[in-house]
């Protein structure tokens, strides 16, 4: 018999005896869904604390670098012409810099010839070195690279010998040019300055003569191959600092002012004026940084543990001992003073003020004030006991108070364990109340149908009797 079948044989309405019966079985379900709802509301809100305390750990760990405090910025009057980045360690100071000349590189042209000619063959000798181009006829100092052979055949045209030319590594790129006259080969120093110079001597082959129209060699042939067009010698860059001569092959000056690197991209006609100074901006800016980081923290712990008598709402962690300790423990570090022998003792002293609620808001005249002297301000944030600071600064301690909250063993990853575990219990509750609700509903069947099958015997059996006395009373 089918369970829809049961209650045939009493007369009852056994499916909904025995649904309505399941039902508040498990009526704890209810709470312990809601429960199991909350926590992990708990568990995905403690993650966003988490992560935000990371986010102001990182913050308050770069204020105790000495690379924080020690950061110097640089200002050009001209930065189309002169520009500085610091490099190392600079110091204050200001200096006014002229270019003469800007460095670059060899270039030289081949007359033209009819597209995909032949030149002739020999071999060109490339050699990198330095051009006097002041002397009649120019003089080449020969430089400490070797030279580069290129051996051109009879059938090589101007593209092969500029591929030939490419794969030496003669240290000068080869190009060829198409244009109405027909086709040119360029040459041209891969580096710029003056070293970067280089020469071309031509061995012509006797049965195949012309490839020293792609000679360059002015001292010993002037005016011949490619000394007889447009030439470009390689040289330095030339600048004053403060009326001081320096040169550079590049456009950039690596150790003419310790701590900067110059770039100059410009021919000047008046001094630029450069200054060094402490690069208080980004000082500014790590502060702030580790004011929202803190704040971000502080709102979310706020909104979660608060309760809002209009609506009579309350917060997911609202009464939840860590939550609460956690807000009450981060207000109390960033309002502590670093103690010792600093001149600022308080983070209010630089106008960051602590609000109702915990929120910290920046005073930025006195900020400003504060960023001008950034020694005194640098013991504030990063004054630590553990390397000679005579007090703990507010950054020194947020750093430890947050790494030790992130710890394997830390409150964060405690808590974690705890509402898992609370996970754990809640499933393992919601399992036992459906076990008993199914071991009840199988036992109300199984009841139910014996007492369908009893009721269906004793009907028979009262059918029976009733056919026996009508048989008697006839």
């Amino acid at each position: 018999m089918g369970i829809t079948s049961i209650g045939i044989g009493s007369g009852l309405d056994v499916e909904t005896i025995v649904t309505k019966t399941v039902a508040l079985e498990k009526q704890p379900l209810v709470q312990l869904q809601a429960k199991a709802g909350t926590i992990q509301t708990k568990i995905s809100t403690f993650s966003q604390v988490k992560s935000l305390l990371s986010t102001l750990s990182d913050a308050a760990a770069k204020l105790t670098r000495d690379s924080a405090w020690n950061g110097m910025a640089v200002s050009s009057s001209n930065s189309a012409a002169v520009t500085a980045t610091v490099s190392g360690i600079a110091s204050a100071s200001s200096f006014g810099v002229s270019v003469q000349q800007l460095a670059r590189a060899q270039s030289n042209a081949s007359t033209a010839v009819a597209k995909d000619s032949v030149i002739g063959a020999g071999t060109m000798t490339i050699q990198l070195g330095t051009w006097d181009s002041t002397a009649n006829p120019p003089t080449f100092g020969v430089g400490s690279s070797k030279p580069i052979n290129v051996s051109v055949s009879a059938t090589d045209t101007i593209t092969n010998i500029a591929a030939k030319i490419n794969e030496g590594d003669a240290g000068v790129t080869a190009t060829v040019l198409r244009d109405a006259s027909g086709e040119r080969l360029l040459l041209r120093s891969k580096t710029t300055g003056e070293e970067s110079g280089f020469r071309v001597q031509v061995a012509e082959d006797p049965a195949a003569p012309g490839l020293s129209k792609l000679a360059f060699d002015p001292q010993n042939s002037p005016g011949v191959g490619l000394a007889a067009n447009t030439i470009q010698y390689a040289q330095n860059t030339q600048a004053k600092i403060n009326g001081i001569s320096v040169t550079s092959k590049d456009n950039t000056f690596t150790e003419a002012i310790p701590g900067l690197t110059l770039t100059v991209s410009q021919v000047t006609t008046t001094d630029v004026e450069m200054g060094v100074k402490a690069d208080t901006a980004t000082m500014k800016k790590n502060i702030q940084d580790f004011v929202d980081a803190y704040n971000a923290v502080n709102d979310l712990l706020g909104s979660s543990t608060k309760y809002d008598s209009e609506s009579k709402t309350k917060g997911v962690l609202q009464g939840d001992s860590t939550a609460v300790g956690l807000q009450n423990s981060l207000r109390a570090a960033i309002g502590a003073a670093v103690g010792g022998t600093s001149a600022l003792q308080t983070l209010s002293d630089i106008g960051l003020e602590v609000q109702r609620g915990g929120k910290l808001t920046v005073d930025n005249t006195k900020l400003d004030n504060a960023l001008k002297t950034p020694d005194t301000l640098k013991q504030l944030f990063a004054s630590d006991p553990a390397s000679g600071g005579t007090g703990t600064g507010a950054a020194v301690r947020m750093k430890s108070f947050t790494s030790g909250l992130l710890s394997l063993d830390g409150l964060m990853n405690n808590k974690s364990d705890a509402l898992d575990l609370e996970v754990k219990r809640n499933t393992s509750d919601q399992e036992k109340v459906n076990n008993r609700a199914a071991v009840l509903e199988k036992r109300m069947r199984a009841q139910y149908t014996a007492l369908d099958t009893q009721m269906g015997s004793l009907s028979a059996l009262n059918s029976y009797i009733t056919q026996q006395v009508a048989q008697w009373n006839k």
